[in-house]
């Protein structure tokens, strides 16, 4: 039997950034700066997830929960995955000096960031939960990193006794931008936030705007977070269609219309209709543009969760289990979600469609299908512009677009004006 020579965590870690980099330069991502990559090689993730293999440590899209909730099973906390990581930090453009809030506490990023803004710069790392600092500190100590000052605090208000700060960084799912972290943000300062849009989670990357506590998005990437927790935590009705268990059928509604739950229910049980777009995609090709598309287009927008069981007992077409897109008719009568079929005869190219169920699926699922299409003709690969304002500013004043009304702010995605932007994410 041929002898096999253990990995070392220092071996594992400079394969995890040569796999990072040799991804992005297939995909044609953006790679990390020499000084992302030099901190993604330094700092030893397995310093804080010990006892897990090194394989899952260093696996850059691994993120690993560290912490559930008892009753639910819900993620309260988790240490991030290296590539969403090392976006956020490319994002963030942290420079030596630079003085950071991170909002949201695991300890391994908070270490990148020390790492990038150096001994002149100040790092402020705060949680919720004091569990979840203690483990951080632990961690930290034992590693031998230092220079971090953690503390326990509620995101929603940052942590003023040490602003301001030139960067914040939140690695929790915020629903709001509250007006605590505009009044922390010194001038010239960047806020790189996961902000849930109608039940989508973009990382946001923000300046600030013409005008007194507005934001400019000048970046979107694809990620997904635990959610914030406290007075900013935010949770979208999910009515149940189908609730045999195993086989569970929801509609996520977060910035979304209220819906006749009764009526829904009779639609999915009526049979379905299905159109196709001639829309398709082949290879690496990103798609997610298209998600956020359909969300600012749709008066109707949710997003349709199922249980496996409910697949595999022919209930509904393969969807995506945590969140299909699906719109719901003007009446509420039907709705449709989002569907797709290989394309060309290959398993690389498949084709968009809509399954619609309800007295108007065909109308419905054919609205859904002309969004796709537009969407393939004019939006690929694109992302929208992204405004944030005070909820105080009046209607009119406000920029063209779909306005997201919030607690704080009002959120503004105008596809019209877009960024430009063709990265894959």
């Amino acid at each position: 039997m041929p002898s096999h020579t253990p990995i070392t965590p220092e071996q594992a870690r400079q394969s995890m950034v040569e796999d990072l980099i040799r991804e992005r330069v297939g995909l044609g991502m953006e790679l990390p700066s020499p000084r992302v990559e030099s901190a993604l090689r330094s700092v030893p993730r397995d310093a804080f997830l010990p006892g897990l293999p090194l394989t899952e440590v260093y696996d850059q899209h691994q993120a690993v929960v560290t912490k559930c909730d008892p009753e639910t099973d819900v993620a309260l906390s988790s240490v991030s995955a290296p590539s969403i990581i090392a976006t956020m930090l490319q994002r963030a453009d942290l420079r030596p000096g630079h003085r950071v809030l991170e909002i949201g506490s695991g300890g391994y990023n908070a270490a990148l960031i020390r790492h990038l803004v150096g001994e002149r710069g100040q790092v402020t790392s705060i949680d919720i939960d004091p569990e979840v600092i203690d483990r951080a500190t632990r961690c930290l100590k034992e590693a031998g990193l230092e220079g971090i000052h953690l503390a326990v605090a509620d995101g929603e208000h940052g942590y003023p006794d040490r602003a301001p700060y030139d960067r914040v960084i939140a690695t929790a799912g915020a629903w709001d931008f509250p007006p605590a972290w505009d009044a922390q943000v010194a001038p010239g300062g960047r806020v790189v936030v996961p902000m849930r849009v109608r039940g989508l989670t973009r990382c946001l990357t923000l300046e600030r705007g013409a005008g007194a506590g507005r934001w400019r998005c000048v970046a979107v990437d694809v990620c997904g977070f635990v959610r914030m927790q406290g007075a900013g935590e935010h949770w979208e009705p999910m009515p149940l269609l189908h609730e045999a268990e195993g086989r569970q059928v929801g509609l996520r509604l977060e910035d979304g219309p209220s819906v006749d739950v009764g009526a829904l229910r009779a639609a999915l049980a009526q049979d379905p209709v299905v159109l196709w777009s001639s829309t398709c995609v082949g290879g690496m090709e990103p798609t997610d543009s298209q998600d956020l598309y359909m969300a600012c287009a749709a008066d109707g927008w949710a997003l349709l969760t199922a249980q496996r069981g409910a697949v595999e007992a022919g209930i509904l077409r393969p969807v995506v289990l945590s969140g299909t897109p699906a719109v719901i008719s003007d009446d509420g009568t039907s709705f449709a979600y989002r569907c797709i079929r290989g394309s060309d005869g290959t398993e690389d190219a498949y084709e968009f469609g809509a399954v619609g169920h309800g007295p108007r699926a065909r109308h419905v699922a054919h609205a859904m299908v002309e969004l796709i299409s537009d969407w393939g003709r004019h939006h690929r690969g694109r992302r929208p512009k992204i405004d944030i304002l005070p909820a105080s500013t009046p209607r009119e004043a406000l920029p063209s677009g779909r306005v997201l009304t919030k607690r704080h702010t009002h959120t503004v995605l105008n596809w019209t004006d877009t960024l430009g932007e063709k990265e894959r994410h």
